[in-house]
């Protein structure tokens, strides 16, 4: 009888500390939507070919330099873009794209679906996962695009004559 009772009591500390320590569904909640709030807030930075400076002079410059002497930029009389260059736009571009893939994975992950019925919320919280996939859906669009980019680059560097250790350094 009395292992019965220290059986009981045993159970009921085990259970009273197994629920003060889960967090519970509300307080999951409302972390998710602040996680959310502060990811609306933070603008999206879309780099256009406009935005990548022609020489790696004008990457100090905000405002367009003048190109009409080619001496003073540092490129050949021919119009052709040196291999320093090509290759210091090249690992620009592949910086921009090894961060927004980052971006994507993480996004990615963070989508966790939950069943509907089971949660008093299940339906709000399986709409924000919704939200969460197509904007990694559309991160995704951006990141094939600066991925076509980078290859546009190294097949120009190519045509250029530079070899590949110039485009794939």
């Amino acid at each position: 009888m009395h292992t019965s009772k220290l059986t009981v009591l045993i159970a009921a500390i085990f259970l009273i500390s197994a629920s003060s320590a889960a967090q519970s569904l509300g307080d999951v909640a409302r972390q998710q939507k602040q996680k959310q709030q502060q990811a609306k807030t933070a603008p999206h930075k879309v780099i256009t070919n406009e935005d990548i400076p022609e020489h790696p002079a004008d990457a100090g410059d905000s405002a367009p330099s003048d190109t009409s002497t080619p001496a003073s930029s540092g490129a050949p009389a021919s119009g052709k873009k040196t291999p320093d260059q090509w290759k210091s736009q090249i690992q620009a571009q592949k910086a921009r794209v090894a961060a927004m893939q980052s971006q994507v994975d993480k996004l990615n992950a963070s989508v966790h679906y939950v069943t509907a019925n089971a949660y008093y919320n299940g339906v709000q919280y399986n709409q924000a996962q919704l939200h969460k996939q197509q904007e990694a859906e559309r991160l995704q669009k951006q990141l094939d695009e600066q991925k076509k980019a980078l290859t546009d680059m190294q097949e120009a560097c190519r045509r250029d004559g530079y070899g590949s250790s110039v485009y794939e350094p």
